[in-house]
């Protein structure tokens, strides 16, 4: 008669089983224990495509060539949402006097910018920073 007088017959220890035979009790006692009912699609969260400041002054002429840098007089505007870059970050220096428009920008990069009397235009809550 040793059945249940040890450690045996216990359907496993803690939450094991909780998807198999404690079923039961999961449904009875903690509804939420696996979380809340659906699931988030990660397909519609897309990262950020950054360009930094040293990377938009190597692909100036690109830019230029490709159509997505639009010159009038002696100031440009490079539509940096167009080519398909959605942050502006702030490491290295852009000296070409422009407007630069683009969907988010870092305050590094828009204060350096700022400083030498370039323009950004950004679309982050329907902001424009200048």
């Amino acid at each position: 008669m040793k059945s249940g007088r040890g450690k045996g017959k216990r359907g496993g220890s803690g939450n094991a089983g909780l998807h198999k035979h404690k079923w039961n009790w999961v449904l009875k006692y903690d509804r939420n224990h696996f979380g809340p009912i659906g699931f988030v699609s990660h397909i519609q969260r897309r990262p950020d495509i950054p360009i930094s400041l040293r990377d938009l002054s190597t692909q100036y002429d690109d830019l230029l060539s490709k159509g997505f840098v639009t010159k009038k007089g002696d100031s440009a505007t490079i539509n940096l949402t167009e080519a398909g870059y959605t942050k502006l970050l702030g490491t290295g220096e852009f000296r070409i006097p422009s407007t630069i428009i683009i969907k988010k920008a870092t305050e590094k990069s828009i204060n350096k910018l700022n400083a030498l009397g370039i323009t950004v235009e950004t679309d982050e809550q329907g902001n424009t920073t200048e």
